[in-house]
């Protein structure tokens, strides 16, 4: 849509999002109830169809097709009603609607909430706090995807907290199994000076798009979508099975499409050199999720992720499937019709940010390794109500921006964050510090990330000061839901032997990256006891620092040596310092 000089910003965004959602619902509309004449029951189409080429469903996808999993929110209230939690396949069925249950970690449910592009309000986060603190554990967890998590909620109080949740809009339906998860996006959208677009309409179109289209509850496992607009805060997008980035062309900003980023198996989302007008967004969203829906693997959980369709039919072929069924062709462009927005500022999201409207500013709150108690939420909106606008956006980082902060009242929020036991500056070691949950609430994980986290950077900061900012990701298992592949440092939860038992520990990674430092980082020493990986962690960090050439980045560093000379600095240093 072209700007009319007639309308204000937030009139133009709002009329973008609205034009966008009117043409998805349009395709979604169509004969046969999906996009581009699809079936008006897709996931039995796809089932019909790995059947008939005499594939055989999986126990889950045989649970589907028994019953749409969300057609079971009765089964979930009668087990609720009798205080049961559910077995076998059902826990599949029921994360359909927010729902978790993480046994043996905790006996209990985790919902994850759905915040499309991290963006909530004062009054939908005081709703959070309350619910978390009367049916759940008290405290809720900032995610890696912008969003937030409730623990420690009992068998009987499942539904009502979903209910509850949607009485505050943050209906929790798809936030698991294999769904669209939450769509993230640049925390700054909208507010930051640098960027080219503004992703807010297109992530609310998305974002209601796909909760009211039925089909698109129907994937083979689950998909990510992130939108980065170009600003100054990173999306890590191209770590998702679709990745929009913004772009600048000789007709104006576009965003550049990638395809199957999943960085848990090694692979970031490729470039397809194509580029995506914000108005076609939701439908050319919709027709790749419509391609993978038919043709993704229903027989082999494994292999069932976006990366493995395009591994297998390449990635022309997937996209003459998308235009088929979008009924248009994508537009291509060469990468040098492209000009990319200036890097991303590493940790530009702690601290206090001018933003693009005069006098306004953003604040960025460090959280304790994204976990923040009842109290601590409240005072937060508190925060926002009294000295922005009410507005909170939750980051991939696991932490938080305050936005809409006149110059007159920073000092007045920074205190008043202070007050709340928060601040927000953080060293060049815990600006960029992300931790999952951990064995302490996932039955996956091999060890405790959030307090081996907090102990880690409790030792470094004590013993180093680091002038440049680096990213240090603990993940507990191979899942790697904190994405450690992608980190400066990355810690992979391993058990480690020491004589006849097993101790919690880590596989150190080095030299991640995304973005323009787009890289997976190299395994350099496995299975390190939690208790010896802060001496060999700090080793390297020392060596960096003295041998350093000239702005030489930690990722830069460690790519110009071979891990045999890695693995020597590490352990040498360490053995020094002992």
């Amino acid at each position: 849509m072209n700007s009319d000089p007639g309308f204000s910003g937030e009139q133009q965004n709002y009329l973008m999002g609205f034009m966008a959602g009117v043409e998805a619902r349009r395709g979604a509309l169509a004969p046969g109830g999906g996009g581009g004449g699809a079936p008006a029951d897709a996931l039995r189409a796809a089932q019909d169809r790995t059947i008939a080429e005499g594939g055989k469903l999986t126990p889950e996808e045989q649970a589907k097709r028994d019953r749409h999993p969300l057609d079971r929110w009765d089964e979930i209230t009668a087990r609720a009603a009798e205080g049961k939690f559910p077995k076998g396949v059902d826990v599949l069925m029921t994360k359909y609607h927010g729902l978790f249950y993480v046994a043996p970690a905790q006996d209990s449910f985790m919902c994850r909430l759905r915040i499309p592009g991290g963006v909530m309000n004062a009054h939908q986060l005081r709703g959070v706090a309350d619910i978390a603190e009367e049916l759940g554990g008290g405290y809720a967890d900032v995610t890696t995807r912008a969003n937030l998590q409730i623990r420690e909620i009992p068998a009987a109080k499942g539904p009502e907290l979903v209910n509850r949740l949607g009485d505050i809009g943050l209906l929790p339906r798809g936030t698991g199994a294999d769904n669209i998860r939450n769509i993230t996006a640049a925390p700054t959208a909208g507010i930051d000076a640098g960027e080219l677009i503004d992703t807010r309409p297109i992530v609310r179109a998305l974002h209601h798009h796909i909760l009211n289209t039925r089909d698109l509850f129907a994937l083979p496992r689950k998909f990510n979508i992130a939108f980065d607009g170009g600003g100054q805060v990173a999306v890590l997008e191209d770590t998702n099975d679709i990745a929009f980035t913004a772009a600048m062309t000789a007709e104006g900003p576009t965003l550049r499409l990638g395809l199957g980023g999943i960085t848990g198996h090694r692979d970031f989302a490729r470039e397809t050199g194509a580029v995506v007008a914000p108005a076609d967004v939701v439908a050319v969203c919709d027709a790749i999720l419509r391609v993978f829906i038919a043709h993704g693997d229903r027989t082999d959980r494994k292999k069932a992720r976006l990366k493995y369709l395009l591994d297998r039919w390449g990635l022309e072929k997937f996209l003459t499937e998308v235009e088929a069924q979008w009924g248009r062709s994508l537009t291509r462009l060469p990468a040098e019709a492209l000009t990319p927005p200036p890097p991303a500022l590493k940790h530009g999201h702690v601290g206090v940010h001018a933003q693009k409207q005069a006098g306004l500013f953003y604040v960025g709150v460090v959280t304790p390794v994204g976990r923040l108690t009842v109290e601590r939420l409240r005072d937060l909106a508190a925060v926002a109500e009294t000295f922005g606008n009410g507005e909170i956006r939750l980051t991939v980082w696991q932490n938080l921006l305050i936005p809409n902060v006149p110059e007159r009242s920073l000092a007045s929020a920074l205190h008043a964050i202070e007050s709340a036991g928060l601040t927000t500056e953080a060293s060049a070691v815990r600006g960029g510090l992300v931790a999952c949950t951990g064995n302490a609430g996932c039955k996956f994980a091999a060890s405790n990330t959030k307090g081996h986290a907090a102990m880690l950077a409790d030792y470094l900061e004590a013993r180093i000061t680091l002038d440049a900012p680096i990213n240090i990701h603990l993940t507990g298992c191979h899942h790697s839901c904190a994405q450690h592949y992608v980190a400066d440092i990355g810690l992979l939860g391993a058990r480690v032997e020491q004589g006849e038992d097993t101790v919690e520990g880590y596989d150190l990674h080095v030299g991640g990256g995304a973005g323009p430092e787009q890289a997976i980082g190299r395994l350099i020493i496995p299975a390190i006891a939690a208790d010896d990986l802060p001496p060999l962690v700090l080793a390297l960090l020392r060596r960096w620092m003295e041998q350093r050439a000239a702005g030489e980045t930690f990722q830069a560093f460690t790519a110009r040596h071979e891990d045999a000379a890695l693995v020597a600095m590490a352990r040498e240093g360490a053995e020094v310092m002992a």
